[in-house]
């Protein structure tokens, strides 16, 4: 995606001056963009060797976002008890077909573990950890 420049992209924005008015007509967009519309692209978190971005928000807020990961916090609901287990591979993910084939993980998806098949139920590239729920006991656990 690098560019000579560098690595650009046009900036995005959530803004609703490019939906229509309630009554159906139109809205003129009477302003340019501003920085507290201001979007990003969002971080696809796939396995890896842990690696994080801080990312300042609003009020000088820091977030962290997850852009790989090789461990899940998975909760056994049966017992109450959570381990940290390594992450073998994507099984599915049904928000997007595309992140299923890429091994993409997002809140949903589901996991082989170590313990076996665990449901994630954080949301990875907003809150920079995998929580996940067991789903499915591997046989040799």
């Amino acid at each position: 995606m690098g560019t000579a420049l560098g690595d650009f992209r046009l900036p995005q924005t959530h803004r609703n001056l490019h939906k229509k008015k309630p009554t159906g007509g139109k809205k003129k967009i009477w302003r340019g963009k501003r920085a507290f519309e201001a979007g990003r692209e969002p971080v696809e978190t796939v396995i890896g060797p842990t690696k994080k971005r801080w990312v300042r928000g609003l009020g000088g807020n820091v977030k962290v976002k997850l852009a790989q990961a090789d461990w899940a916090v998975v909760t056994d609901q049966a017992s109450g008890k959570s381990s940290k287990s390594k992450i073998l591979r994507v099984v599915r993910n049904p928000a997007n077909v595309d992140y299923q084939r890429r091994g993409v993980i997002t809140k949903g998806a589901i996991l082989d573990t170590e313990l076996g098949q665990a449901r994630v139920t954080s949301r990875p590239g907003q809150h920079g950890i995998i929580n996940a729920i067991l789903v499915a006991k591997s046989g040799n656990a």
